[in-house]
C-alpha cells in the first residue's frame, strides 16, 4: 500500500483536521497492534491516511465547550 496521495491532492476537506485524524488513528493502530500494519510492511501512518482518505473510518471533530 503506497499513501494515497492523488486522494489527498483531491480532498476538499480541512487537511488539518485530516492530518490530526489520521495521526490519532495510527496511534490506535500502532497501540493495538493491528495485523494489518504487517500488510502494510509496517507502515502505520500510510494504512491510517489510506482509511481515512479511502472512507474506510471517519472522523467528527469535539467542539470546545
Amino acid at each position: 500500500m503506497i499513501f494515497p496521495l492523488e486522494k489527498t491532492v483531491k480532498f476538499t476537506g480541512n487537511i488539518y483536521e485530516a492530518t490530526v485524524a489520521a495521526s490519532h488513528r495510527a496511534y490506535q493502530l500502532a497501540m493495538t497492534k493491528d495485523e494489518r500494519i504487517e500488510e502494510n510492511d509496517g507502515k502505520v501512518v500510510s494504512l491510517a491516511a489510506k482509511q481515512l482518505f479511502n472512507e474506510d473510518i471517519q472522523y467528527r471533530r469535539i467542539e470546545d465547550k
